[in-house]
């Protein structure tokens, strides 16, 4: 009876989540857990080479801020805000099902903004050629970070501003951060296209990290536009965007790292063939003192045990 109740006190916006489905919900944390493993890789990658070379400031500046557009619009979406309201009517698992949407944004943008700290921890002092004018300064790498810090702040602000002084203006303010997200992440991956074209290699760009965001941002896409609708177009198109270029520059990397391996395949075969050269040229010199006839039959020796 008292089920029954409490049933009936749950709002219509409610109902839905009242009755959360298992395989939506296992998916979602399945998804989340792999956004936030997708990331280590580059985390690792950074740390363990403890440089950021090859990672384009553009791209560190247009994933955070695109990341922070995404998060603010899916705090500030009516549907979310919505959800997020049904918590006070709802169980407790029932609210963690329904707002696992936002959870999963949010962790990308946290984890994003880990590798804007790491970009900036690691960032080199002094060019690797002190004469080229294309390489990325210390002094941009700084400007980066306080660009991405403001924009954050801004954003926080006037969202907040929004949801207590101008709530009619909610859906508009929403639907603003997620065009201008989605523009952001639209041109994201273009400046590291083009930094890891010039470079002709990954540098510290991790290639585990793009083999498991590429397919799975169009996962995620999917449970997003299931969970939002057409409503929700400017939450997830953002990821389709992303998940395109993404692929792009996966290809790319696969492509110079495997012309790197089969290059340093190359040199270390001839530099063998080199050793190997040298070594016959010195067995085939003539010999003057004893020590120099005993190498001599050493190395016959040698040569017959093969």
């Amino acid at each position: 009876m008292a089920s029954g109740d409490m049933k009936q006190s749950i709002s219509l916006d409610c109902t839905d989540l009242s009755s959360p489905n298992i395989f939506n919900f296992i998916l979602s944390i399945l998804i989340l857990l792999g956004i936030l493993i997708s990331y280590l890789p580059q985390h690792h990658r950074i740390i363990s080479r403890r440089s950021s070379t090859g990672i384009s400031p553009y791209f560190v500046l247009l994933g955070t801020t695109s990341g922070t557009c995404a998060f603010a619009n899916i705090l500030t979406l009516p549907a979310s805000r919505r959800d997020l309201a049904c918590c006070r009517e709802i169980s407790g698992f029932e609210c963690v099902a329904g707002v696992l949407g936002i959870a999963q944004i949010g962790v990308q943008w946290s984890c994003f903004v880990v590798i804007l700290l790491l970009f900036l921890l690691f960032f080199p002092r002094t060019p690797s050629d002190p004469k080229s004018k294309d390489e990325p300064t210390y002094r941009l790498a700084i400007t980066v970070f306080l660009v991405s810090i403001v924009h954050l702040v801004l954003t926080f602000l006037v969202s907040v501003i929004v949801i207590y002084l101008h709530r009619s203006h909610l859906a508009s303010w929403a639907n603003f951060l997620g065009i201008l997200g989605t523009c952001l992440a639209a041109i994201q991956f273009l400046p590291q296209i083009w930094t890891t074209w010039k470079l002709q290699e990954v540098g510290s760009l991790s290639i585990p990290m793009m083999c498991i965001q590429t397919p799975g941002s169009f996962v995620w896409v999917g449970s997003l536009a299931a969970r939002f609708g057409w409503e929700g177009w400017s939450t997830w198109g953002i990821y389709l965007v992303t998940g395109v270029l993404q692929g792009c520059l996966l290809v790319m990397g696969i492509t110079f790292e495997l012309k790197a391996r089969k290059k340093e395949k190359a040199r270390l075969g001839g530099a063998a063939g080199d050793y190997n050269g040298h070594a016959d040229e010195a067995h085939g010199n003539g010999h003057s003192n004893v020590d120099d006839d005993e190498d001599h039959e050493r190395t016959g020796l040698l040569g017959n045990e093969r």
